[in-house]
């Protein structure tokens, strides 16, 4: 979804990437998970969207900050998000000993309330978050993109034509991995 975006014209694009390799942005995002007030001005300078952690926990504020931004959730089947989630975020948290990293204390001890590795428990957090969104988020200004969706509906919600380019495929276990080791 980040190229994607990238692609359309709405990037650069905030990721967990860009938390990963820029310390400013660690130290911003940190403070925030430990009760700081948002400086979405400042943790967002220079970025024109955003997609998964951190912001993506942080979306009832986001959309309260940003009345006019359209909203994607990128949605998977529980089975699905579960497998990638204990492939990549599971195991970066798994193998965390930074207590203050945001894979601990946002992801695992918020988040998840301290059972990340409890399956039914991080199932129903996921499903209860999709439903939420879903409850919250006006109809017009949401988009539900299912994996594999492609093109078409991401480009008519944000208004903007196809691409003549195929829609990409990134992060994957291994790309995830990969960046993993590297940082």
């Amino acid at each position: 979804m980040r190229e994607a975006l990238t692609i359309l014209g709405f990037g650069r694009c905030h990721h967990m990437s860009e938390v990963m390799g820029n310390e400013d942005q660690k130290r911003l995002w940190r403070a925030l998970a430990k009760g700081a007030a948002p400086d979405w001005n400042q943790l967002f300078a220079g970025y024109a969207s955003c997609i998964d952690w951190p912001s993506a926990h942080y979306w009832r504020d986001l959309i309260e900050f940003y009345p006019n931004a359209r909203v994607i959730l990128t949605y998977r089947s529980p089975e699905s998000w579960w497998a990638s989630f204990e492939k990549t975020i599971l195991a970066s948290i798994s193998q965390s000993t930074d207590q203050e990293s945001l894979g601990l204390a946002l992801i695992s001890r918020q988040v998840f309330d301290g059972r990340p590795h409890d399956r039914a428990n991080a199932i129903a957090v996921y499903e209860a978050n999709v439903r939420a969104v879903i409850a919250t988020v006006p109809p017009g200004r949401l988009l539900v993109h299912n994996l594999g969706d492609g093109w078409k509906p991401l480009c008519l919600h944000l208004e903007v034509p196809v691409p003549d380019k195929p829609y990409p495929n990134r992060n994957s276990t291994k790309d995830f991995q990969s960046a993993l080791a590297q940082n």
